[in-house]
C-alpha cells in the first residue's frame, strides 16, 4: 500500500509515492521538465493558470503510477503541499474566474502598505503577526478595485493546493495555515480577522469551510478518479503550504527546530511555541502544520524571492549552453572564497520582504574585467544568495531563534558544495542534507491524518540523513569579510 503526495510549485508539479508501512519513497516524478510558464503581463506580475497545475499533476501522477507498477486501490491516502500566497478564485460553478496571482507577484505591494497603517501597524503585527503586505488579501485587493467584474463573480477563493483539493474531490476547504499564510487569520481571537474582512472589504461568504491540517478533507471523486485512475472515496487527509511542509518533511515540529530550502527562492523557517513577530515585518510568523488553536506553533518565515532563479538566469544567458547545474557547481568551486572581491546582490525576482518590500533587482559589485571570469561570476551568486540568507537570519536571532542546525533536502542549491559550505560558514551552523522533497513530505502528512502513523516522530523515522556539512573554522573570517562586503552594499 502507498501514500501519494502532490507539490504544486511555480517550476513545476511533483507526485510521490511513498510506502506507507517503511516510509520509503518508491518513485517520485516532475512535470514539466522544462520550468512552467509564468505570464509576466507587466513588470513585477506574476500569473499562472491553474489548469496547468492540472495538466502537470496529471502527467506526474501517471508516471509514478507506472514506475511503481501501482493501482488506484493500492493508494491509502493523499497529501498537497503547494506555493503559498496565490489567489484562486472561482464562480458558483467552480470555474476559475482569472489566473492565480502566484506568490512573487508584486502588484499589491501598495494595497498592504496602506491597510497597514489604516488598520494599525501594532494591531496587524500583534494580531495577524504580519503586515498585510504582498499576501494572498492584499491581491485580492487589487482584483477588487481593478477588476470588479471578476470581484463580483466570485463565490470562494482558494490558495493554489485548495484548487488542487476542489480538483479532487469537487469540496472547497482550507485550513487555519492556509488562512494565516493569506493574511485572513487573527491569532489572537482564533478565527478570520475581521479588521482585514472590513478594510479591504472581503464577505465572508467568500471563505470556504476550515478543516484541520491533518485529517479527512475530503474523498476522490468519481470524476477524479476516472481522469487519475484512482480509487472513488480515496481520502485527501493532509494539505499545507510549501514551507510549512519542507519543514514537515525534515521533521520541524517543534520550538528551536530549523528548516530551508533553495528552489526559484530560498527559504528559512523555524518553530516558535510564543506569538512573536518582527516589527519591520521583515520575516513572517504563520501557522505551523500542527499548530492548533490549543496548542501554539508557529513558523517563523524568511524568504528570498531571487535565489535559485538567479542561478537559472545565468545559465540561461551567461553562454554556458551544454553545462549542467552540476558543471556550473564544479566551476564555482574554482573561485575562491569572496570571489575575487565580486559581490552579487541578488534581488531580481520583485519586492523582497526581508528589504521591506523593496524592489532593488539584481545587480554585480566589484567586477574587474582583467581577474574576473565566469567561474568567479557563478561562485559569487551562489555566496550572494547564500548572504541574502544570513542577512534575514540576522533578523530571526533578534527574534530570539538559535540557529546552531539547519536542516535541509538534497536538492537544488544545495547540491553545490560551494553553498553548503558558505552557508553553514557564514551562520555558524551545522547542514544537515536529507533525501527527501516537499512531494514525499505530502504523503506521510497524508499518513498521520488517516491515522496511520501515531506521530511525526513515527512518520518520519526512515528519513535519510545523506551528509553533515559543518562550519569551515579556519577560513571564517574570509567567508565574513565576503559577507560584510556583500552586507555594506545592501544597506548603503
Amino acid at each position: 500500500m502507498y501514500l501519494l503526495g502532490y507539490d504544486i510549485g511555480s517550476s513545476s508539479v511533483k507526485a510521490c509515492l511513498v510506502k506507507a508501512d517503511t516510509g520509503k519513497i518508491v518513485a517520485s516524478d516532475f512535470f514539466p521538465k522544462e520550468e512552467m510558464k509564468i505570464t509576466a503581463v507587466k513588470s513585477g506580475w506574476a500569473e499562472q493558470d491553474p489548469a496547468d497545475w492540472w495538466a502537470n499533476l496529471k502527467l506526474a501522477h501517471a508516471s509514478v503510477m507506472q514506475k511503481a507498477g501501482a493501482r488506484g486501490e493500492d493508494i491509502q491516502a493523499i497529501g498537497i503541499t503547494w506555493q503559498m500566497h496565490g489567489l484562486v478564485l472561482v464562480d458558483k460553478d467552480k470555474n476559475v474566474l482569472r489566473p492565480s496571482i502566484i506568490w512573487c507577484d508584486s502588484r499589491a505591494v501598495p494595497y498592504g502598505e496602506k491597510a497597514f497603517k489604516a488598520i494599525g501597524e501594532e494591531k496587524c503585527l500583534s494580531h495577524l503577526l504580519n503586515s498585510p503586505g504582498n499576501f494572498t488579501a492584499s491581491k485580492l485587493a487589487w482584483v477588487k478595485e481593478n477588476e470588479p467584474q471578476v470581484f463580483e463573480k466570485i463565490d470562494k477563493l482558494m490558495l493554489p493546493g485548495d484548487y488542487i483539493g476542489m480538483k479532487l474531490t469537487g469540496d472547497i476547504v482550507v485550513t487555519i495555515e492556509g488562512m494565516s499564510e493569506g493574511i485572513f487569520w487573527d491569532f489572537k481571537t482564533n478565527a478570520l480577522s475581521e479588521d482585514v474582512l472590513n478594510y479591504y472589504g472581503i464577505p465572508k461568504s467568500f471563505f470556504p469551510e476550515i478543516k484541520p491540517i491533518f485529517g479527512v478533507q475530503g474523498n476522490v471523486s468519481a470524476e477524479a478518479a476516472k481522469e487519475l485512475g484512482l480509487k472513488e472515496g480515496t481520502p485527501v487527509s493532509y494539505r499545507a503550504g510549501d514551507q510549512p511542509n519542507n519543514a514537515l518533511s525534515l521533521n520541524v515540529f517543534e520550538p528551536g527546530e530549523i528548516a530551508s530550502t533553495a528552489g526559484t527562492s530560498g527559504v528559512v523557517y523555524g518553530v516558535l511555541d510564543q506569538l512573536n513577530y518582527d516589527k519591520l515585518s521583515r520575516v513572517n510568523t504563520f501557522a505551523h502544520v500542527n499548530y492548533t488553536t490549543d496548542l501554539t506553533r508557529l513558523g517563523v518565515l524568511l524568504c528570498i524571492n531571487g535565489t535559485g532563479i538567479l542561478n537559472s538566469w545565468l545559465k540561461r544567458n551567461l553562454a554556458l549552453e551544454g553545462l549542467s547545474y552540476a558543471d556550473m557547481n564544479d566551476l564555482a568551486a574554482q573561485s575562491p572564497i569572496g570571489a575575487k572581491g565580486l559581490s552579487i546582490i541578488p534581488f531580481g525576482n520583485g519586492a523582497e520582504r526581508v528589504l521591506e518590500n523593496q524592489d532593488v533587482n539584481c545587480s554585480i559589485h566589484g567586477i574587474n574585467f582583467n581577474i574576473h571570469d565566469k567561474k568567479d561570476m557563478l561562485r559569487a551568486a551562489q555566496e550572494g544568495i547564500v548572504f541574502s540568507y544570513e542577512y534575514g537570519m540576522e533578523i530571526m536571532r533578534e527574534m530570539g531563534m538559535n540557529i546552531h542546525t539547519i536542516k535541509a533536502g538534497y536538492a537544488n542549491m544545495f547540491l553545490s558544495p560551494v553553498f553548503a559550505q558558505t552557508l553553514a560558514s557564514v551562520s555558524g551552523a551545522t547542514i544537515e542534507l536529507y533525501n527527501t522533497d516537499g512531494a514525499a513530505g505530502a504523503a506521510k502528512g497524508a499518513g498521520i491524518g488517516i491515522g496511520l502513523y501515531a506521530s511525526n516522530k513515527e512518520a518520519f523515522a526512515s528519513l535519510e540523513k545523506l551528509s553533515v556539512v559543518k562550519p569551515d573554522t579556519a577560513n571564517k573570517a574570509q567567508y565574513r569579510e565576503a559577507y560584510e562586503r556583500w552586507k555594506n552594499l545592501v544597506t548603503k
